[in-house]
């Protein structure tokens, strides 16, 4: 729990609008990806729309260098905006983000940072499609990556330079996972795709909020995850 001021705050980024209503702090605006009908959006993260942000004379605006393009922070900024950006990489670096972020918006946290339990290890290695036609996945130096780490699950392209390559089906075979993570997001892989998927290992369908949606949601999302891939290998 969090004790929030009145802060008008506009949140590009739906894991922070998560994670602040959840202080109890109710953006003035949000995205239309983040999943709350009941507040006012302004755009999507990739397209926001400036003009309507700046008119809402917001005390504080949150971007994410992942979802949100920097000409956008950049025309804030130059209407006079203030812009906080907050990318965690890791599970490591939610705690830092959430204390920046919670002094960003005149939030005191009641506890210093998220507990993550410490859980059996898995012991699997995985690919993880983030995007089909092209196939992409994702390299170690993603949230993502890291939340599975936390489970004791190894990404097969932890070593990619890019941090979100293209590769394909066959290229993923030769790397010979033992389970294939399809998350709900950004990508919606559904039972229909697991077909396709299943030839290069067992697949199993995750909620991609849990996966890629960092923030309060953290330490609970990695207990759901461990036991969903338990239950499913």
């Amino acid at each position: 729990m969090t004790d929030c001021g009145r802060a008008r705050v506009v949140s590009l980024v739906p894991s922070v609008t998560e994670t602040l209503l959840a202080w109890g702090l109710e953006p003035v605006a949000c995205t239309r990806f983040c999943e709350r009908p009941e507040l006012v959006h302004v755009g999507g993260t990739k397209d926001p729309d400036v003009a309507a942000i700046v008119a809402l004379a917001p005390d504080l605006v949150v971007v994410c260098d992942e979802e949100n393009r920097r000409a956008d922070a950049d025309a804030l900024d130059a209407a006079g905006v203030a812009v906080h950006s907050c990318s965690p990489r890791s599970v490591a670096d939610v705690g830092p983000a959430l204390a920046e972020l919670a002094a960003a918006v005149g939030c005191v946290p009641r506890e210093r940072e998220p507990v993550v339990a410490v859980l059996a290890p898995l012991g699997l290695s995985t690919f993880v499609p983030v995007w089909r036609r092209p196939w992409m996945t994702m390299n170690a130096d993603t949230y993502g990556s890291s939340v599975l780490g936390a489970i004791g699950v190894g990404n097969v392209f932890a070593g990619a330079e890019e941090r979100y390559p293209t590769t394909d089906l066959d290229e993923v075979a030769t790397r010979r996972p033992d389970v294939v993570v399809a998350p709900s997001e950004p990508y919606p892989f559904r039972e229909r795709h697991v077909p396709e998927l299943v030839a290069v290992a067992p697949t199993v369908l995750v909620d991609g909020q849990d996966l890629f949606w960092w923030g309060v949601r953290t330490p609970a999302a990695i207990v759901r995850l461990h036991a969903r891939l338990s239950a499913s290998t």
